[in-house]
C-alpha cells in the first residue's frame, strides 16, 4: 500500500506541470477571430473605446476571459474580479488535467515521472555529496531569501508599478500574469506537501520518508521562483539577456534549498518543473493579444471582381505581418 500511494504521488508530480502546458492551447481556434479583432484595435487607436466596451461585455458573457486588457489592470476591482475567477478556473483545469490526457502527452508525463522517481531513489546518497557544514547550510539558508514569498511578491509587484507609471504593458502583464502563476503554484504545493508528508534531509525523523508528516516534497521555493521566471521569460522571449537573467536567479534558490539542507535533489526538481509549466500556462492562457498578437496573424480582405461574369467575390487570407 504504501508503494501505492508514493506511485501515486510522483504520478501527480508529473502531471500536474506537464499538462499544464497543454491548456493554454485549448481553445485556440475559437478565440482566432477575437484575436484578429484585438490586433485590429491595436493598430486602429480611434476604435479603443469602442472596442473596450465590447470587450468588457465579452469579459462578462464569457466564462473564462483569456486576455488581460489595459483597463482591467489599471483599476484595482476588475482586476482582482478577473484573477480570482481566472485563479479558481486554473485550479479546474490542473487538478482534472488526468482526465484529459492523451497520447501525445504521455512521453512528456513518463519521462518526467521516470525521472522525479530516480531522484527520490538517489536522495539519501545525492543529499550527503557534499560536506554540508555549518557555513554551507547558513550561506544556504541566506542566499535562498530571494526565492521567499516577502522577495518575489514585491518583485511582482514592482513589475505591475512600473509598468503602470511608465505605461509598459509588458511589466505590467508580467506583474500581473506572475502574482496568478504564484499563486497557482502556492495552493498546488499546498496540497501536495501535506498528501506526500515527505522528512526534510535536516529533520531528526527518518531522513526523507514519505506520509510522516513532513513538508519537503514539493520545495516551495523551487516551485514559486520558477513559475514567476517562466512568465517573465515568455513575456521577455524576445530578448536574450532578460530569460537568461530570470532562469539563473531561480537556479540560484533552486540550488541553495539543496546545499541548505531543505530539500533533496527530486524535491527541488519536481517543484522547479511544476512552477515552470504553471507559470507557461498561465502566460499563454491569460496574457492581452493586444500586444501578443500570436506571431503577428493578420487577416487580410481582397475584394475580387470578374468583369466577363460579372461576379463579386471577396477573398480572405490570414499570415503573418
Amino acid at each position: 500500500m504504501l508503494k501505492l500511494r508514493l506511485f501515486l504521488i510522483v504520478l501527480s508530480a508529473a502531471i500536474v506541470p506537464l499538462r499544464a502546458q497543454n491548456f493554454a492551447l485549448r481553445g485556440y481556434t475559437s478565440e482566432l477571430t477575437q484575436v484578429l479583432t484585438l490586433v485590429d484595435r491595436d493598430e486602429n487607436p480611434t476604435n479603443k473605446s469602442s472596442s473596450s466596451k465590447s470587450s468588457s461585455n465579452a469579459a462578462i458573457q464569457d466564462s473564462r476571459d483569456r486576455v488581460y486588457y489595459p483597463g482591467d489592470t489599471e483599476r484595482p476591482k476588475p482586476l482582482m474580479r478577473k484573477l480570482v475567477v481566472n485563479i479558481l478556473l486554473d485550479q479546474k483545469e490542473i487538478w482534472t488535467s488526468p482526465f484529459h490526457m492523451r497520447a501525445s502527452d504521455a512521453p512528456w508525463w513518463i519521462g518526467f515521472g521516470g525521472a522525479t522517481a530516480a531522484l527520490i531513489a538517489t536522495d539519501h546518497r545525492t543529499s550527503t555529496a557534499l560536506e554540508n557544514s555549518k557555513g554551507q547550510i547558513r550561506w544556504g539558508n541566506n542566499i535562498s531569501k530571494i526565492g521567499a514569498a516577502y522577495t518575489v511578491i514585491p518583485l511582482a509587484a514592482g513589475f505591475y508599478t512600473f509598468g503602470v507609471f511608465a505605461e509598459d504593458p509588458k511589466a505590467r502583464e508580467v506583474g500581473v500574469l506572475g502574482a496568478e502563476a504564484m499563486v497557482d503554484s502556492l495552493i498546488v504545493v499546498s496540497v501536495l506537501k501535506p498528501i506526500a508528508g515527505r522528512n526534510r534531509p535536516n529533520t531528526a525523523n527518518e531522513k526523507g520518508d514519505f506520509f510522516d508528516r513532513g513538508s519537503s516534497f514539493p520545495s516551495g521555493h523551487a516551485i514559486e521562483v520558477w513559475s514567476l521566471a517562466s512568465v517573465i521569460s515568455y513575456e521577455y522571449g524576445h530578448t536574450k539577456v532578460v530569460p537568461i537573467v530570470a532562469c539563473a536567479l531561480a537556479g540560484v534558490v533552486s540550488a541553495a534549498r539543496f546545499t541548505a539542507q531543505q530539500h533533496f535533489a527530486s524535491d527541488i526538481v519536481a517543484g522547479g518543473a511544476m512552477g515552470w509549466f504553471i507559470g507557461r500556462y498561465v502566460w499563454k492562457t491569460h496574457q492581452d493579444h493586444a500586444i501578443h498578437p500570436h506571431g503577428g496573424l493578420k487577416a487580410h480582405f481582397m475584394p475580387q471582381f470578374q468583369p466577363s461574369t460579372r461576379t463579386y467575390a471577396l477573398g480572405v487570407t490570414i499570415g503573418k505581418n
